[in-house]
């Protein structure tokens, strides 16, 4: 793994909170207008420009990226967002019930991505990763970054918990979602021997989060390379904006399902369907506590879905978000392809199953699907071996926040 230090942008202490965003895709443009209201100095003005033109405009016209790099550069000219004063790297800490996690922030190496030194799991949205795209190459600039995993190494983790032990937090707040965030900037001793031990004991790692920004970067760099005569591969397009988190530090939650209708079926006649494939029970449990278990909700009714593993499938088709697409998705409600359907959502495990209940209760949706998680250990296997798992099969929480570091193309 080859990272290093950056002189990139970051909020002045008394805007941090203000700044500091959910990530793109957490969002819909509803929420992210409804996030950034009255928040002029929000990040998601630059992350989710739509939010500030007229709602009739394809958010992935050239006017939204140009409006994106508009209130960019406001932010550096009113002097809420600057310039540090030297190349560093930081430790990023989120604390949320009882749950703690903490991270490098640095720069990887795009070719590390190319190379499958950094893993990943999934593939991407090609309307995604285009848009994120867009807004790199018109910004000059990582607003948000990339969360990877590694295996865990004392070496590494001692200095850290040290450092932290130390010195004070640079940044200390609590976002509205009850989540704390501290940044510590690093000395440059420091950053010397942590360049070093991930060069030295740390060979690869994997996308937890952020395959677009990943996927994005890498193609800006394809860009950029190509059209410069001198490259020589340390330029600063080649590099982006990582978080890295022992893969020991992270937690996945479930990651639900809601589906509009029942795909002209019948109450009864649904779960009939239902019942050829899995054993089906009505209860008033909500959430999974073990593989090869969901539960479903239904005109205000719970029911237990719990099905045997295939014998001889894979890792990937015996995933329980594998198994209720297979099976039920798209055989019965005629899902074919989840990512791009309009008649399914998904719903991230930190808003439970209530929200599930009021989407059905609300009759925005039919049919909601409470899951087990995919595990940690799940995620590394299939990355390890170069596979793709489902799409929406991993909720990594807490998550990160966009506008904390941000690392130019050009410094």
């Amino acid at each position: 793994m080859r990272i290093r230090t950056f002189q990139g942008l970051v909020p002045i202490a008394q805007h941090v909170s203000e700044v500091a965003a959910v990530q793109f895709d957490t969002v819909n443009r509803e929420g992210a207008s409804a996030l950034a209201s009255n928040k002029p100095l929000s990040l998601l003005h630059v992350e989710r420009a739509e939010i500030d033109i007229d709602p009739g405009i394809d958010p992935y016209s050239g006017s939204v990226y140009a409006k994106a790099q508009d209130n960019f550069i406001r932010l550096q000219a009113h002097g809420v967002l600057v310039r540090e004063s030297k190349p560093t790297m930081y430790l990023y800490r989120q604390t949320v019930g009882g749950h703690s996690q903490a991270g490098i922030v640095t720069v990887c190496h795009t070719e590390d991505y190319e190379k499958d030194i950094i893993k990943r799991h999934k593939n991407t949205r090609r309307d995604r990763e285009l848009d994120r795209t867009n807004l790199l190459d018109k910004l000059d600039a990582n607003t948000s970054p990339v969360l990877l995993a590694y295996h865990q190494r004392a070496s590494i983790s001692t200095l850290i918990e040290d450092f932290m032990q130390s010195n004070k937090a640079i940044n200390d707040f609590i976002s509205v979602d009850g989540v704390r965030h501290q940044v510590w900037r690093l000395s440059f001793s420091l950053c010397v021997s942590l360049t070093g031990l991930f060069e030295s004991q740390v060979p690869f790692s994997y996308i937890a989060d952020g395959h677009d920004y990943a996927a994005s970067a890498f193609r800006v760099s394809q860009f950029r390379r190509k059209a410069n005569p001198k490259h020589i591969g340390n330029e600063n397009y080649n590099w982006f904006l990582c978080v890295l988190f022992p893969i020991s530090d992270l937690k996945i939650l479930p990651y639900n399902r809601v589906v509009t209708d029942l795909n002209r079926l019948g109450r009864e006649e649904y779960l009939k369907r239902v019942s050829e494939v899995f054993t089906v029970k009505p209860t008033s449990l909500k959430v999974p506590t073990h593989p090869g278990q969901c539960y479903m909700y239904l005109k205000s009714q719970w029911y237990e879905l719990t099905w045997e593993a295939a014998k001889n499938g894979s890792l990937i088709d015996n995933l329980e978000v594998s198994i209720l697409q297979d099976r039920l998705l798209k055989p019965v409600l005629g899902i074919d392809d989840p990512l791009n359907s309009k008649r399914i959502d998904f719903i991230g495990g930190i808003r439970g199953t209530a929200e599930l209940e009021k989407l059905v209760n609300s009759q925005l949706h039919t049919v909601a699907f409470s899951m087990y998680p995919t595990s940690i250990d799940q995620f590394i296997t299939i990355a390890n071996a170069g596979q793709r798992m489902p799409p929406k099969s991993t909720w990594f929480e807490p998550k990160l926040r966009s506008g904390l570091f941000i690392h130019t193309l050009q410094e």
